[in-house]
């Protein structure tokens, strides 16, 4: 395997867990919010998905991704704030792991590995559907709470 297809395999596999985590932060944190609470639930088995595809695919060639460690909790700020800085965050997570399954499926390309460019078309389209509906929610929260503060 290729320094720089294991390198970003790597990057993936922590920015997919990192999502993940922060996924199920956020739904937990705004529990009342039932679309983001439910939401969210689904989006990290999604991406929980993607780190166990990303660990078999890199396993097959004998590449171990190594485990994270849960981060700490963002800072406090109001409930309203505290939402869009989530969910800023939660698509700043996405879009870095959508480049990064791009650069992945390139990679592929020019390599003729059909395993690899099976991988990335098959979980780039659930990033991006995870950055889709933070940027929709930013844009539908945040006239509302920067107005309001």
């Amino acid at each position: 395997m290729k320094d720089g297809i294991a390198h970003t395999l790597r990057a993936l596999h922590h920015g997919e867990r990192r999502l993940a985590r922060d996924l199920v932060a956020v739904s937990e944190r705004h529990a009342g919010e039932h679309e983001v609470h439910h939401v969210a639930t689904d989006l990290a088995a999604w991406s929980r998905e993607h780190a166990g595809r990303l660990a078999e695919f890199a396993a097959a060639d004998g590449l171990r991704l190594d485990d994270d460690r849960p981060e700490p909790l963002a800072g406090e700020a109001p409930e309203g704030l505290l939402l869009l800085y989530d969910l800023r965050a939660l698509h700043l997570a996405a879009t870095e792991n959508s480049l990064h399954w791009e650069m992945l499926a390139q990679a592929a390309q020019a390599t003729r590995d059909e395993r690899l460019l099976e991988l990335a078309s098959a979980c780039h389209p659930q990033t991006l559907r995870q950055m889709r509906w933070t940027d929709t929610l930013i844009k539908q929260l945040s006239p509302q709470v920067l107005a309001s503060l």
